[in-house]
Formats: structure tokens, C-alpha cells, sequence
């Protein structure tokens, strides 16, 4: 299989334009003084992926439930068709470069041979009892050149440990510490390297050691050891702009999101984007396959994450029988046929570094997308920019921006031009351009492919009095997202909130509520999973009563 065939990447045709920065790009730093944040290898070579694809399968694929109810005996899991080719040749029709599989959701059964708990593929029928999915789809993602990666869930319902991996004894906490440790370095040490590792709701468990030894190439997602962010929603659209970089005070929480991004950030740490295919549901199930993404909703979503510059990560669920169902499978290939069509091959394309880039053609063109991709080895320099076409020996204006970095799918006219130039009107430091290119795609693109960043309307969820609230928001919280609490005073003014205790699964966690920057009566909840219990209390200070308004992000 020749899989250039599939994955034609304008990171390869910048490669061609044989573009290199010189050493005095690499010295400079921004005009306050600060030098310019810069990925690791490793974060380059990640981004350069673009696309991957999720594969969720556990228990709960049984129960036709989004979390493990631990009510499914092990010998009814028996997966006889199970086929990890079909699932690594989805991805390659996809147009992704690597899986993440969930090897353990929160329910706590392990997709693999494990000696630490009895909750396992060990134990079911599939295969008398020696099975091992891990071992299966790690191989076929080798088989087809694809990276691999893993989702260990800290979360184990089965053992008793909430969000996180925290558990509500000490000693509880380190019996368990010592059992996910153990499951941890049996999936790093055995299938070989990781590109990527998922802490869904960060991890309390020291992990750190057990990263470096087994996976010191790979991403890791949430947690102390995080090297990259969630998006801050499951619907798989990353906000414009999007940065690549946050303060260091935000990257050690471990749970940063989009919503920290800052420009003059002192942290490389890139969005991920994921999303289902049948969302918002992640698992197989008989009744979901209704909301099925449609091609069109999927390229909305591929313009909006990869062509904001983020990492996409589509799921693809698996069945009972161990397969992709056959819609899923084809949505998903007809997706990947649509952006090989739009972005297979450039009109024209160049590089180069300055504030204004000029690509020439040796006649007038018909194209309706420019797509822009800066250096980001030396940094996200541009802050702001125009693109201009030629035409009748007149440059006239495209579009304009704010955010390139690994990737800017701009569409534009359509127009008939002799060549386009980028400008860009704000930097930090010289800009570099990996790849300025132009497409003639030959169709419309989504009509939200450029659709800013919305909130939900206010919703009232309760109210403080005499400066004390308790509320339990579990029935607001139907979905994993970003969630503001907004504080209203009857009268006077809010001049702080504090005392606050969340609890997630009746286990307090300060992890994933923090104050909105620059108003004082806000706090921001990063709610990375359902079916948790989610209740939250504090003090007021300032006005001694007044409403509580709760509003969803919307990418």
C-alpha cells in the first residue's frame, strides 16, 4: 500500500519549496523583550499529523450506555469478528496518521492482559481468555504506518476512584496509586512507542517517571506531565484565533484548555480537537447511529479544528462484534476523499520569511483557497495579516487574519489572479513561512468555516445568600465542556469568590474550577466527562446576595 497516496500533506510540499530559516530567525525575540515560545521536535512532529483517529470500546458498548454501569458479566464480551485492519485502514482512508485507543475507559476494564485486576479482556471468551486488543491494534497501526497511542483512563469506577484517579481515603489512594501505576507501565512497556498518551480529567497519580522511561516521544494530554490541551468542547471546533502558547502558571494545572491561550505565552502547548463521529456520543450503541456526522458537518468540523491550527482527533466507535460499523466506516472514507480532493495538490506554492511573501504564477488562476502554515519552530510569530491577489497588475484584498501557526485554511473569492501575497501587519519577531499555497478546490467551503467563538445564553441555576451558595449543577452539565458561573448581585458588587470547593463524583477537586481572568465575579469549570455528580460551594465577598447564571462555551 502506498500510503503517500493517501496522505498528501502541504507539510510535504513546503518540504519541496526547500525553504530554510536562517540562524538569525532563530535568534530573535519578541519586542517586549521575551523570547518567543518554541515546540519541542517532539510537538513539531506531532502537529505535522494533523488528523487522528479515536477508537472507543469497552463494557459499556454492551449496555448501550456512554459510561460503564459495571452490570455486563465478562462472559458476554466475546468480539468474535474483531478486526484492528479495518479499524487502521478507516484511519488511513481518513486521512489519519495515528490511533488512540481507549485501552481503559472510567468503568476500569482493561483492554489488555493485566495482572492487576480481575476487570479485563483476560477474562471474557474472546479468544479463551488470551486476547489482547492492545497488542492487536498496536500492530495493525504499525502494519499500515500509523502511530499509535493510548487512552488510560486515571477514572475507575470499578475500583473507586473518581475523576482524576482520586479517591476519597489516603489509604484507598495508595493502593490504587500503585495499581495504575502498574497498568501504566504494562501498556507504555509492551506495544511499542507512543506518539500520543490520554489523562482524560488530569491524573493525581504520580506518573511522571514511568512517562519518561516508556513514552519520552509521546503527547501527553492533561496531567502534570501535559504537552498539550484540550480544545475545551467534544464538538471538535478549536476557537480563531487559535495560539499555540500559554503562561506557565496555566500549563502546570494540567487541565489547560483553549481558553488560556495567550500569544506572548511562555509555553508551547497546542489545542487537540476531538470529537465523534456519532456526536456527542462517543461508544457504539443500536440507537445513536441517527447522529451520525454528515460529510459536510465533518469538513466543517476538519476547516474549523486543522485550518484553525489545531489537532483534529475524529472517534470512530466499535461495535459488539469488534468492527466499525459499515456507515461510520464509509462517512469517514468519503471525509478523507473530500479533503484529498479540496488540498491534494496546490495551484502554486512557496515559502520564505519577512513580512510580505509574494507567490507569482506564470498566469492568471482561478482559486478559492489560500492555505498558510508559519515555521513553528521558531515560534507563532504573526499576530496579524492580509492576503492580497494580483489581477490585471492591481493587488486587491482576499481576506485578512490575526493567527496562523501550524495552519491557516483560509477560503477566498473565488478569483482569477496572477499571483497572492501575504502581508502580515502584526508580529513578534520576524515571521517565517513554512508554506504559502493556493488551491482552485473547485467547490463552496462550509458556511461556518470561518464562524467566531459563541457562549450559550445565560441560564439561572441558583443563588447565594448571606455570601454562602451550594448548588449541585449535575442536571445542567450534559455534555463535556467549558461551563461559567456567573455571579449577579442583587445589589452592590461581587469583589471575589472564595472557599470554593468542587466536587466531581463527591470527591472535592480544585483541579477544574478556576476565576475567569479579569472579573471578579466568574469562575471558569473544565468539565472533561459525564456522569459525574458535579456540585460546587463558596463564599461571595462583596454583595450578600444574589443569582447564579451558568452558560455553556461554544466553539
Amino acid at each position: 500500500m502506498n500510503r503517500r497516496a493517501f496522505l498528501i500533506s502541504l507539510a510535504g510540499a513546503a518540504a519541496a519549496a526547500e525553504f530554510h530559516a536562517g540562524a538569525a530567525l532563530a535568534s530573535e525575540v519578541v519586542h517586549t523583550g521575551r523570547a518567543i515560545a518554541r515546540p519541542t521536535p517532539d510537538q513539531t512532529a506531532w502537529q505535522d499529523l494533523e488528523v487522528g483517529m479515536f477508537a472507543h470500546f469497552a463494557p459499556n458498548t454492551w449496555q448501550n450506555k456512554e459510561g460503564d454501569d459495571l452490570s455486563t458479566p465478562l462472559s458476554e464480551i466475546n468480539p468474535v469478528d474483531l478486526n484492528t485492519d479495518q479499524w487502521a485502514q478507516c484511519a488511513v482512508n481518513m486521512g489519519a496518521r495515528y490511533i488512540v485507543f481507549v485501552a481503559k475507559h472510567i468503568g476500569g476494564f482493561c483492554m489488555w492482559q493485566t495482572k492487576t485486576t480481575s476487570y479485563s479482556i483476560a477474562n471474557t471468551p474472546w479468544k479463551g481468555g488470551h486476547g489482547d486488543v492492545v497488542a492487536d491494534i498496536s500492530e495493525s497501526c504499525r502494519k499500515f504506518g500509523l502511530k499509535f497511542g493510548v487512552y488510560v483512563s486515571p477514572r475507575d469506577d470499578h475500583f473507586g476512584a473518581a475523576t482524576g484517579g482520586k479517591c476519597k481515603t489516603p489509604a484507598l489512594q495508595a493502593k490504587y496509586n500503585a495499581m495504575y501505576r502498574e497498568q501504566l507501565t504494562e501498556v507504555l512497556s509492551r506495544y511499542g512507542p507512543m506518539v500520543e498518551v490520554w489523562f482524560d480529567g488530569s491524573v493525581v497519580t504520580p506518573v511522571g517517571d514511568i512517562l519518561q522511561r516508556y513514552a519520552p516521544h509521546a503527547m501527553i494530554f492533561q496531567g502534570p506531565e501535559a504537552t498539550i490541551r484540550w480544545v475545551g468542547n467534544e464538538n471538535g471546533y478549536a476557537p480563531y484565533p487559535c495560539w499555540n502558547t500559554i503562561s506557565r502558571s496555566d500549563a502546570e494545572t494540567g487541565t489547560a484548555t483553549s481558553l488560556n491561550s495567550d500569544p506572548n505565552g511562555s509555553v508551547w502547548m497546542p489545542v487537540e480537537s476531538d470529537v465523534s463521529i456519532r456526536r456527542p456520543y462517543w461508544f457504539w450503541s443500536t440507537t445513536n447511529e441517527k447522529h451520525m456526522l454528515t460529510v459536510d458537518q465533518m469538513l466543517s468540523i476538519y476547516y474549523r479544528s486543522v485550518g484553525r491550527g489545531a489537532q483534529l482527533l475524529m472517534n470512530i466507535p466499535v461495535d459488539r462484534k469488534g468492527l466499525l460499523a459499515d456507515k461510520d466506516y464509509a462517512h469517514a472514507k468519503a471525509f478523507g476523499e473530500e479533503v484529498r480532493h479540496r488540498f491534494g495538490k496546490a495551484v502554486a506554492l512557496t515559502a520564505g520569511s519577512g513580512s510580505r511573501i509574494t507567490l507569482k504564477m506564470p498566469s492568471a488562476q482561478r482559486i478559492d483557497t489560500v492555505v498558510i502554515q508559519e515555521d513553528c519552530t521558531l515560534g507563532q510569530r504573526v499576530r496579524g495579516y492580509r492576503l492580497e491577489g494580483l489581477s490585471g497588475g492591481r493587488w486587491t484584498g482576499l481576506g485578512a487574519g490575526s493567527s496562523i501557526g501550524h495552519k491557516r485554511i483560509q477560503p477566498v473569492g473565488p478569483a482569477k489572479v496572477e499571483g497572492v501575497r501575504l502581508v502580515v501587519t502584526e508580529e513578534a519577531g520576524r515571521p517565517a513561512i513554512r508554506a504559502l499555497a493556493v488551491y482552485d478546490t473547485g467547490v463552496a467551503p462550509p458556511q461556518d468555516w470561518n464562524a467566531p467563538s459563541a457562549i450559550w445564553a445565560n441560564d439561572e441555576v441558583g443563588h447565594w445568600k448571606n455570601h454562602v451558595f451550594h448548588l449541585d449543577l449535575t442536571s445542567k452539565i450534559n455534555a463535556a465542556a467549558q461551563y461559567r458561573l456567573r455571579f449577579v448581585p442583587e445589589s452592590g458588587q461581587v469583589e471575589g469568590i472564595h472557599n470554593v470547593v468542587l466536587k466531581l463524583h463527591g470527591v472535592a477537586d480544585s483541579r477544574f474550577v478556576k476565576p475567569q481572568k479579569g472579573p471578579s465575579d466568574t469562575l471558569i469549570l473544565d468539565i472533561t466527562g459525564i456522569g459525574d455528580r458535579v456540585t460546587i460551594e463558596g463564599r461571595v465577598e462583596g454583595a450578600v446576595n444574589g443569582s447564579i447564571l451558568l452558560q455553556r462555551f461554544e466553539r
